[in-house]
């Protein structure tokens, strides 16, 4: 479910030396499913561990996940990154706005999970999110731009050479990729 990397390993074991016998590692999502949805780490004392955890053990420590927040923890990383300014535990958790769906789930979930967990953090930067309107009956994805991307001057470029690209390579039986939004320039845009 969760891969923590050898140095995130060794500095949970450490960090855990110094608490109290028996504490563990918590890993969980506040908001699951939703855009607001954030991922913790935390101790886990005994006395907080659940029946219906989920349990993955590791080299010295083990980490306790609850029901709710397990299944948007699959394919999880956590890593322990040291560079010139310093350490940084991180924990990337792809599915935890979006439950990961099945690869025969139907195209529009399919299209809407690539969305949600690749396009929309990418265009998060620039203040901006993307939609799906819909699927037509020729396979053209229709989506609607909203915060920094309406009105942005390189809306084509986003839409065209990212977006289309990403989503004609995912799913080779789509068609196209067509923006249905109707932009509005203003000091909301990110061009």
């Amino acid at each position: 479910m969760i891969t923590i990397t050898e140095p995130a390993q060794a500095h949970f074991k450490r960090l855990l030396e110094k608490q109290a016998p028996g504490t563990q590692i918590r890993v969980f999502v506040i908001n699951p499913g939703t855009p607001s949805a954030e991922c913790g780490v935390s101790y886990c004392p005994q006395e907080s561990i659940e029946e219906q955890d989920f349990v993955q053990n590791f080299d010295g420590f083990t980490v306790y996940i609850d029901e709710i927040s397990a299944p948007y923890l699959e394919e999880a990383l956590i890593d322990f990154v040291t560079d010139e300014l310093g350490s940084q535990l991180t924990l990337k958790a792809p599915n935890s706005k979006m439950r990961k769906v099945a690869d025969d789930a139907p195209l529009i979930e399919r299209v809407q999970y690539i969305l949600q967990t690749k396009v929309n953090p990418q265009l998060a930067s620039h203040g901006g999110y993307v939609s799906l309107v819909e699927i037509t009956d020729d396979n053209v994805v229709m989506l609607q731009f909203g915060g920094g991307c309406n009105g942005c001057s390189m809306i084509d470029v986003t839409l065209k050479e990212g977006i289309e690209k990403e989503l004609l390579t995912a799913f080779p039986e789509l068609t196209g990729v067509k923006d249905f939004t109707e932009h509005q320039h203003g000091e909301h845009s990110y061009c």
